[in-house]
């Protein structure tokens, strides 16, 4: 296959927010496909992604939107997933690939995986990219440059499938890794899941004392407090589904940092400054490993205009 060919003929979005958007946007820049539908049923939504005009055709039904389509994305919260997979089965056709933006693994292979009619090619995925902006109007073609997306493929898979998918999301700009469905869960629940919660609980804890404090945590409101504020604005029903379906790994690193958690509140108490000092040193070396692997940037970001946003 040619570096610049198109990789699919037709390829339909289940759900066209910031993931799926950005899918069509640099699937465009990049020549990937010939066609791209998007299945929107929400007509104020399909308004909006009319304007953003990321997509060929719009469509409120899914059979229009999946009939002869080579590849099938599945966009939307997770706790969807089942549903669609019944209801586009009968469309699907044989060869066609279907995969997922879906930020857990497990619950996609056993619900969705039942589902998929023989001579369907089905590849879960997971772009590891996003910012805390939801919506059709969202995306952007460069949001997946320089980020990693992990594909989970079940046992069986057809080679030459997992090349084509691999293929376009590289061409999408992301470097691709294959991964066990579990692996990817129990991994993205410290790296992402974990850290989300944590967030959304000290923004509403902060929540709470704004109403003694009289406007004061807004009002001085540091960079740190700043960013976990970002990481809280995401999505609600997308970071609900996650939590719901995938609570036996973030359950597990859970009881992980909460166990560091108290050794490190017993560090505080006793003013044992070797200990603080010591585990400091050891996450500021995390946070340049971090830049040195190109998921970051060195430049300093205080919430001012001008700098870019930041990836999930």
């Amino acid at each position: 296959m040619s570096e610049t060919a198109p990789i699919f003929g037709k390829l339909t979005l289940i759900g066209a927010g910031l993931i799926g958007s950005s899918i069509a946007h640099a699937a465009r820049r990049a020549n990937l496909v010939g066609h791209i539908a998007a299945y929107i049923p929400r007509p104020e939504t399909r308004a909006r992604a009319e304007k953003a005009g990321f997509a060929n055709s719009l469509h409120a039904d899914l059979e229009p939107a999946v009939t002869d389509a080579d590849c099938v994305v599945l966009a939307t919260p997770i706790g969807t997933y089942k549903s669609l997979a019944e209801n586009i089965a009968p469309y699907l056709k044989p060869g066609a690939i279907l995969t997922d933006v879906g930020s857990v693994k497990g619950v996609v292979v056993n619900e969705v995986g039942p589902h998929v009619p023989p001579g369907v090619n089905f590849i879960p995925g997971h772009p590891v990219a996003g910012t805390e902006h939801s919506g059709p109007e969202a995306g952007f073609a460069e949001l997946f440059d320089g980020r990693w997306c992990i594909l989970t493929p079940v046992p069986g898979t057809d080679s030459q499938a997992l090349e084509r998918l691999k293929t376009f999301w590289q061409r999408c700009g992301s470097s691709v890794e294959i991964m066990e469905a579990k692996h990817h869960d129990l991994v993205l629940a410290i790296t992402s899941h974990v850290p989300h919660l944590i967030a959304y609980n000290i923004v509403g804890t902060a929540a709470d004392l704004e109403t003694v404090t009289q406007s004061e945590v807004i009002k001085y409101s540091a960079s740190g407090f700043r960013d976990f504020t970002r990481i809280a604005a995401s999505d609600p029903t997308m970071w609900r589904d996650i939590f719901l379906n995938n609570r036996e790994a973030v359950l597990e690193m859970l009881g992980r940092f909460n166990e560091d958690l108290a050794a490190l509140q017993r560090a505080v108490r006793w003013g044992d400054g070797d200990a603080l000092f010591n585990l400091f040193t050891r996450t500021r070396a995390i946070r340049r490993s971090i830049i040195e692997a190109g998921q970051d940037t060195p430049a300093p970001n205080f919430g001012r205009s001008g700098t870019s946003s930041p990836r999930r």
